[in-house]
């Protein structure tokens, strides 16, 4: 028991640093993760927070998106164009059986 980091005394929502939000926000930090870096409950990271955290989710998600379509494009890395492929084109793996791909009827008249 002596090892655990003493209590420090309640971190006020104006001490808290917002660049270090939005920098865990862009890293899809959950805002557990986030309230347990700043030293507050979720709940007061959520309502306190919560326009910034979404705006950070989505500019961390745009960057990672880039970096995927860079190297799909850019490297030419086949995984990644398969990746982007399923899942933006719909493609897959597996032909599936529908009407568009099943064999026209055989006359030999």
């Amino acid at each position: 028991m002596e090892n655990l980091p003493k209590a420090k005394g309640r971190t006020k929502v104006k001490d808290i640093d917002r660049e270090l939000v939005w920098s865990l926000a862009c890293m899809q930090c959950t805002l557990r993760e986030i309230a347990d870096v700043v030293g507050v409950t979720h709940e007061t990271v959520r309502k306190h927070f919560g326009d910034l955290i979404e705006q950070g989710q989505s500019v961390g998600k745009k960057s990672l998106r880039r970096a995927q379509w860079e190297k799909a494009l850019t490297d030419k890395s086949d995984r990644m164009l398969i990746f982007l492929g399923k899942q933006y084109l719909g493609q897959s793996d597996s032909p599936t059986n529908t009407e568009e791909n099943t064999p026209l009827p055989w006359d030999d008249d």
